[in-house]
């Protein structure tokens, strides 16, 4: 039998019906998702400028922008509509931070889903070891948790921003010629945004996630072992006490019952025993 049937007869792989190697699995998915959807993306808009001269007209102008979204360094021509002039103009923002620092924060945390993952199948026994494992498992997801809400913040914010510098009607007010009522300036295709939506989307369903991933990391950690026991340990004592103190009454009720009997009556010697004074008047006789 090959290593791999030999691990999944094994049933290693029960570990991720629990819960926190399930959660880490999803965690894995969408983190690939948030990823892809936003550091995957490239996207164009086309206008339209229509000169009084239609020979200077210039009816497709395509303009291409992607990921980092350094929209500043995307430049195009367009016609002026005044000769054979061509005016080149450049997109208007920079949305390279918030995008690469959400990819950023996507690409570690899929990583680190990933070898999680990997140690929680066939590395229990170690991870467990000296709670070791743990504890670094739980400041991390809560680390990243922290991270996946910054991040996907500052992406809905770069977004928003990004929509707007690439709206046709935006992109055509930076025009010399559509400033003249005589030309006619129009979009011909909008950039689609469904998969930048989608990104933001995954980001804040991986806050989710991870979020509530911390209550079955803290689990396995020690301290949620050690509040239990702090717990435990009064009402222990609680009860302890309680039964003692029941214990010493019932003994004390049985005993004074038991005294307060034998006194009722003469002992045995009282009934037993005769008179002095006949005695020693049959002895003078």
């Amino acid at each position: 039998m090959d290593p791999v049937s030999q691990v999944a007869s094994a049933g290693t792989f029960r570990a991720l019906k629990e819960p926190l190697a399930f959660l880490r699995a999803l965690e894995l998915l969408f983190a690939m998702f948030a990823f892809a959807t936003c550091g995957g993306y490239s996207g164009g808009l086309r206008l339209s400028v229509d000169c009084v001269n239609k020979t200077e007209s210039n009816l497709s102008i395509d303009i291409a922008f992607a990921y980092p979204f350094r929209l500043q360094q995307v430049t195009f021509e367009v016609p002026t509509c005044e000769g054979k002039k061509q005016q080149k103009l450049a997109l208007v923002g920079d949305s390279s931070s918030s995008a690469e620092f959400f990819v950023t924060v996507a690409v570690f945390a899929f990583l680190y889903s990933l070898a999680a993952t990997v140690v929680y199948i066939f590395f229990q026994n170690k991870y467990r070891e000296n709670n070791r494992g743990p504890l670094i498992d739980f400041i991390v997801t809560v680390v990243f948790s922290f991270l996946w809400l910054v991040g996907s913040s500052a992406w809905a914010k770069g977004l928003s921003d990004v929509k707007v510098a690439t709206d046709p009607k935006e992109v055509l007010l930076l025009m010399s010629a559509c400033k003249q009522p005589s030309n006619k300036c129009m979009a011909v295709h909008s950039p689609v945004m469904s998969s930048l939506n989608t990104s933001v989307v995954f980001g804040f369903l991986n806050f989710i996630l991870w979020a509530g991933n911390i209550w079955f990391v803290f689990k396995e950690t020690g301290w949620h072992s050690s509040g239990q026991r702090y717990l435990s340990d009064p009402m222990e004592k609680h009860s302890s006490s309680f039964n003692q103190g029941r214990y010493n009454q019932e003994s004390y009720g049985s005993s004074g019952g038991y005294s307060q009997q034998a006194n009722l009556g003469p002992t045995s010697d009282e009934f037993g025993q005769q008179p002095s004074g006949p005695t020693s008047f049959n002895n003078q006789i």
